[in-house]
């Protein structure tokens, strides 16, 4: 089975280019303003006005309000919307859209029950939690073991990953548990020169190597 590649947090053409060219089956724009990658709306339909065909699109959002979606969607023609927050199953599907839930990987959630709540759910990203912190690329991973074997498996389709990614370690993750498709974007980024990320900018290195990795690891 392929794993399927996601850059997320694009806010440059230059990087949707590049993603799109190292193999990506999807890139993802960032609408929730607490992120130092959110994008506007004009940004996104700019974006994607420049990618090759058979690249999904995708939105995340977190805890949005309904008219927030809906004018984001009738700016940048999105594939698929991503929810980071305490979404209802109800509010996630009203869109008319695919859609993806997070799933918060922390020890007092039992995340089978909180998979079950959303059966409509194209997939499951499973990330890191980090209290007080952004809902999405902080850049730590979680115990990859912690998640039960009903959700790991890979006839489900619905498994991705996310949290802490980057070349150095996908390829393990990949054989360790076989997802359906990891979500990399803090782990892509570029550093300045004394080696701090520079967050929302994507490296078209890195995501050519994080894409080969994944690959090596199908192989």
């Amino acid at each position: 089975m392929r794993t399927r590649v996601k850059i997320c947090g694009i806010t440059r053409i230059e990087d949707g280019i590049a993603a799109a060219e190292a193999g990506a089956d999807a890139i993802g724009f960032v609408f929730w303003r607490g992120s130092p990658r959110c994008v506007r709306r004009e940004q996104a339909r700019s974006i994607i006005a420049t990618l090759p065909a058979f690249v999904t699109t995708v939105g995340l959002f977190v805890d949005p309000a309904p008219e927030e979606v809906r004018e984001v969607l009738a700016a940048a023609p999105l594939d698929l919307l991503q929810f980071h927050g305490n979404e209802s199953p109800g509010f996630c599907a009203e869109f008319g859209r695919p859609y993806i839930k997070a799933v918060p990987v922390r020890p007092e959630i039992d995340l089978l029950q909180y998979a079950e709540r959303y059966p409509a759910a194209l997939g499951l990203l499973f990330d890191a939690y980090r209290p007080g912190g952004m809902p999405g690329g902080k850049g730590i991973a979680f115990d990859w073991s912690s998640l039960p074997q009903p959700l790991a498996d890979p006839m489900s389709r619905r498994l991705i990953l996310s949290g802490g990614l980057n070349p150095q370690n996908v390829a393990t993750a990949v054989r360790t548990l076989r997802p359906w498709a990891v979500d990399v974007s803090s782990g892509v980024e570029a550093t300045d020169a004394d080696g701090s990320p520079n967050r929302g900018v994507k490296s078209a290195a890195k995501i050519l190597a994080f894409v080969r990795e994944v690959r090596n690891a199908d192989g």
